[in-house]
């Protein structure tokens, strides 16, 4: 699920206040994993 969040999120479809709190943690990595880091606001 987290991969598909993090599509999501790189095809402009979800943003991250979209992701649920308890899989932030997965979809987090799985977007560092996909060199698309930019795309998690600092917190």
């Amino acid at each position: 699920m987290a991969m598909v969040y993090a599509a999501l999120i790189i095809k402009g479809k979800k943003t991250w206040a979209q992701v649920p709190d308890r899989i932030k943690p997965e979809v987090r990595q799985a977007l560092i994993d996909l060199d698309c880091e930019y795309l998690i606001p600092q917190e």
